[in-house]
């Protein structure tokens, strides 16, 4: 295990060199090691060279990365987590208005697998903290609150510094924040992410701003601003792909959609491969006597985990389809598998069938729903890492070569084929948005009821296969 201790400086010659001793004598949880990234953000004292020596004392520890010119904490925080390589993230700023001793604190409900992120709050009665301002206290519980209103949340700290964040979830959010915007940014993508939040008590030694506090009353603006600012928007994926899965969240009468269409096909033992972040899963999950929702990718694993995790039917599961080894102790474990969208991700995709006939009972069913029709492939697919869109007759070939017996074949989502040909092919988009998802969806009980008279091909198809 690695913390990664991230450091944005500023201008803080006098106490950065003491703060990174007590960074570096923290105690931390048994088997921990830490790394410490200091990004100083264009300091014009001597920063620098207090940190360098350090570095020179420490070089497998401690890295320094310079701003030629002065960007903001969020911009140096920004920086530092694109260098981080630990397993948890931790932001420490460069005074000593916060306590390395308290790492362990922080660490706890993240190590215990309870929490994806965790703030330490000054205003949990349980540590010391010294008695400053009361404006100043009041503007953090307005911003508090008005973050807690938008994300729906009950923070105590919202505008606490310190934050442990998993670390993949955190390089997987995009930070659009300069200066202090970032902890409100972070808090309501976080929630909008649905990232299980915890918060721990801690002490504070605030100073004063004689003493070099630089957060003031123009910053309290800027972080009202970005709350209004990401409330509405879903900012919240860096990756394009990230974007059109949580997009199909604002779509729920297009995933019931989808999910009726193969419901009837479904049986009591499930293993669904490629769960994403559960859109059918929530929708499939009821009234199944053992459910695996799997995925190979960690956050999807984490947000799994996050929804349904408190279900008694469910097991979430690292499973590649590709991957015979991860189907050892499934053998005949299911009398269903579900493969959504995920085959033409598969470079073997004849390896993937056959992994989901291994995992089959006998006279079980694999549903398996790809792309249709290589003519509308463009840049939402190759954004998505797609490899194909497939014929009717290549997915009814490739289910036969491993073994399995075509019950059905269906065509799904007409509707949707020119919309997507003129996104992908003519607009170049890689992602679909949530303000289009939700307009779709909004007419889905028309889509449902006029698909199948529609006179061209469907954007996907479903072949079900029985294990002989």
């Amino acid at each position: 295990m690695l913390l990664s201790i991230l450091v944005p400086l500023y201008n803080e010659e006098e106490f950065v060199g003491h703060l990174l001793e007590r960074v570096l004598q923290a105690p931390l949880p048994e088997g921990m090691g830490r790394e410490i990234i200091v990004v100083d953000d264009g300091s014009t004292d001597a920063s620098i060279e207090v940190v360098q020596q350090l570095v020179n004392s420490h070089p497998s520890v401690i890295r320094l990365i310079c701003h030629e010119r002065n960007q903001g904490k969020g911009a140096a925080i920004r920086t530092a987590i694109r260098q981080a390589s630990g397993d948890f993230c931790l932001i420490q700023d460069a005074d000593l208005e916060y306590d390395p001793r308290e790492y362990p604190r922080l660490l706890k409900p993240l190590l215990e697998g309870r929490a994806d992120a965790v703030f330490g709050s000054r205003f949990v009665v349980a540590g010391e903290r010294r008695v400053l301002y009361f404006w100043h206290a009041l503007a953090n519980r307005v911003l508090t609150l008005m973050a807690n209103i938008v994300a729906d949340l009950n923070l105590t700290d919202m505008e606490t510094c310190y934050k442990v964040i998993r670390t993949r979830l955190l390089q997987s959010i995009p930070i659009r924040s300069e200066r202090f915007g970032i902890e409100p940014e972070l808090t309501l993508k976080l929630a909008q992410r649905e990232a299980r939040i915890f918060e721990v008590p801690i002490s504070y030694y605030g100073r004063t701003y004689a003493e070099g506090k630089k957060i003031g009353f123009k910053d309290a603006l800027e972080a009202l601003y970005t709350i209004a600012r990401f409330a509405l928007r879903q900012d919240i994926y860096a990756h394009p792909g990230g974007h059109t899965l949580d997009a199909l969240t604002a779509a729920p009468r297009f995933n019931r959609w989808m999910a009726d269409t193969i419901r009837p096909y479904v049986g009591q033992t499930v293993l669904e491969l490629g769960a994403g972040i559960g859109n059918l899963t929530q929708l499939l999950l009821p009234r199944r006597k053992r459910y695996i929702a799997s995925d190979i990718d960690g956050e999807h694993l984490a947000r799994l985990t996050s929804r349904f995790g408190h279900r008694p039917a469910l097991e979430v599961r690292y499973c590649d389809v590709a991957n015979a080894d991860h189907f050892a102790d499934l053998k005949g474990a299911v009398d269903s598998v579900i493969c959504l969208n995920v085959l033409e991700h598969v470079e073997n995709d004849c390896l993937g069938l056959e992994n989901m006939y291994r995992a089959l009972q006998k006279g079980g069913r694999a549903i398996v729903l790809v792309p249709h029709d290589q003519q509308i492939f463009g840049t939402l697919d190759t954004a998505l890492g797609h490899h194909r869109r497939y014929s009717r007759e290549e997915l009814c070939q490739r289910m036969k070569h491993v073994g399995f017996r075509l019950e059905n074949v269906l065509e799904f989502n007409r509707v949707s084929r020119y919309p997507w040909w003129v996104a992908g092919r003519v607009l170049k988009r890689q992602a679909l948005s949530a303000s289009q998802m939700k307009l779709f969806d909004r007419f889905t009980w028309l889509w449902r009821r006029i698909d199948n008279r529609l006179p061209w091909p469907a954007v996907s198809i479903v072949g079900v296969g029985v294990k002989h």
